[in-house]
């Protein structure tokens, strides 16, 4: 059965994931999803923001 994931669930979706915290039944509920979309762009979101976080702190330790 498909149905459309909001953003937000996505997010905590991809969130969750990323730090391998995800249980299994939201990660059955993904892949019900109807696109893979909004978790393709949270995904793409939290990855770029992490690796800005680990740019500021790099330059705010190294002079």
């Amino acid at each position: 059965m498909s149905k459309k994931t909001p953003f937000k669930t996505a997010f905590k979706s991809a969130f969750s994931a990323l730090f391998g915290v995800q249980n299994s039944n939201n990660h059955k509920e993904d892949f019900e999803s109807e696109t893979p979309f909004p978790y393709i762009l949270a995904g793409v979101i939290l990855v770029i923001g992490f690796v800005l976080m680990l740019l500021v702190i790099v330059s705010a330790v190294l002079p």
